[in-house]
């Protein structure tokens, strides 16, 4: 089994889309890239312990690659918003690729440059590529949040939308 740890906004956006496709594992909801030990959502939210919103994704290499896993995150985000995604804002719904090795490095930058090269968005991309420091798992209550809460305000109007486009454009990849 692999990891990735990806950040593209809301991390309960992130988890919906990824926990459908085949060869995933499992995705747990959490936060990377701060400079504070063990956050709580509430320090997270309030911007000021450089975390990001972030799923941590455990895959079956043999199922599905980081190359593919990629191809989901450019697609379920606007990686041209600085510090935001729509209406949540802060540095801790940046985009960003936490890679865990050399390898994962390499195919988030050849990925990211090969976007630039073919002028995908109008905008600079401004995906950060950065080595996992540590990663911390959110609290319980954020985990499986849009399956455990699908008559929530924000998940009616953000993340169902972003889940069911997700869900038509990679029909093809998801479990049975």
């Amino acid at each position: 089994m692999k990891e990735a740890t990806l950040g593209a906004g809301c991390f309960w956006c992130i988890e919906a889309c990824y926990k459908e496709m085949n060869g995933i594992v499992s995705v747990t909801s959490g936060y990377a890239g701060g400079h504070v030990l063990n956050p709580t959502y509430k320090q997270v939210c309030e911007g000021t312990t450089g975390h990001a919103e972030v799923a941590r994704i455990v895959y079956d290499e043999n199922q599905i690659s980081f190359a593919d896993l990629l191809k989901v995150f450019w697609f379920i985000h606007d990686p041209t918003q600085l510090n935001r995604q729509g209406n949540d804002v802060g540095t801790q719904y940046r985009s960003v690729i936490f890679f865990h090795d050399e390898e994962q490095r390499q195919i988030a930058e050849s990925y990211k440059q090969k976007l630039i090269d073919e002028q995908v968005w109008d905008r600079p991309i401004v995906t950060e590529i950065s080595p996992l420091p540590v990663f911390y798992a959110a609290e319980d209550y954020h985990q499986d949040y849009y399956d455990l809460n699908p008559g929530n305000a924000y998940c009616q109007a953000i993340v169902r939308p972003k889940v069911e486009k997700f869900k038509k454009v990679f029909e093809a990849n998801l479990k049975a």
